[in-house]
């Protein structure tokens, strides 16, 4: 039997307008939108439907907005009903509101603690990321470690977002050698990424205990479906393994490509990306040529 899998996009999904077609067309949502400026204390849904790129940039911004996005579009689908569900790095929450873990109040609170933190921990260690092109993902992984051992410096794979596009997170210096080593074994290209910080590596650890606290303070309830998560690139439906996986995430890698080979493994057929954006429709298709798939916006 064919399953349905929701899947919820991360940063670098936001753009200017965002948010504003549902805001306007949809009573639920404007209420959704006027809860979270509340909860946030400034207006967020100003920032999202009318804000400079530049605004929307800003990490405290960001995590909230594609959050919001994606949650209150999924809120205003009738029916919706995923066997399955999964969401990249931020999306991760979002998928949790989906599947009932959470509810939508506690989720945005946690999604603001976690921008913050992280924001922190970008300016404590001044760090990057990296995309990196047509290499086979153990070759970047071997490559990166051999800089650690040799230099010391933090460089690690962070996102393996589809086969041949595997993106590394790390110290400036570490980055900065690693994309001449991977484009020197081959790479079709290693470049730098517009972000503010090594996210998913060791060097988001000062964010970690903060996040941690805020989980743990949290009613995760038992979900009406598995949640994919990024770390174990798995089926969990335990709440405190998923808190656990949750504060795990922030330094360890987001496993995309092998949590959409295990949905699909477990039957996914079908999936839905919901919020804004189009890019994990394009990774599904990469990962699994056959699975059908869609949007909601």
């Amino acid at each position: 039997m064919s399953k349905q899998a929701f899947i919820f996009p991360g940063q670098g999904s936001q753009f200017s307008g965002m948010g504003k077609n549902l805001f306007e067309t949809n009573p639920l949502a404007k209420t959704l939108f006027e809860q979270a400026n509340d909860i946030l204390g400034f207006s967020i849904s100003n920032i999202m439907f009318t804000g400079t790129d530049e605004a929307l940039k800003q990490t405290n911004v960001t995590q909230p907005a594609v959050f919001l996005h994606s949650v209150i579009a999924y809120k205003t689908i009738d029916g919706a009903t995923p066997d399955m569900v999964a969401g990249h790095s931020l999306g991760e929450f979002s998928a949790l509101v989906a599947n009932g873990t959470l509810a939508f109040e506690d989720a945005l609170k946690l999604v603001s603690i976690r921008a913050n933190a992280m924001q922190k921990a970008c300016e404590i260690n001044p760090s990057t990321m990296a995309a990196v092109l047509a290499l086979a993902d153990d070759k970047v992984e071997d490559i990166c470690a051999a800089i650690q051992a040799e230099t010391g410096e933090i460089v690690v794979a962070a996102n393996y977002n589809c086969p041949g596009q595997l993106v590394i997170s790390g110290s400036l210096k570490g980055i900065e050698i690693a994309c001449e080593r991977l484009k020197a074994a081959g790479a079709k290209r290693a470049l730098v990424l517009p972000v503010g910080g090594a996210f998913h590596s060791p060097l988001m650890a000062p964010a970690k205990a903060e996040l941690a606290a805020a989980i743990e303070a949290t009613t995760f309830n038992m979900p009406t479906c598995p949640v994919y998560q990024n770390v174990v690139a798995e089926a969990v439906t335990n709440p405190l393994e998923i808190k656990q996986n949750l504060i795990d995430q922030l330094t360890g890698a987001v496993r995309w490509t092998q949590s959409v080979q295990a949905m699909v493994a477990d039957g996914a057929t079908n999936f839905t990306e919901v919020g804004p954006g189009k890019v994990l429709q394009g990774l599904v298709q990469k990962i699994h040529k056959e699975s059908v798939v869609a949007g909601v916006n």
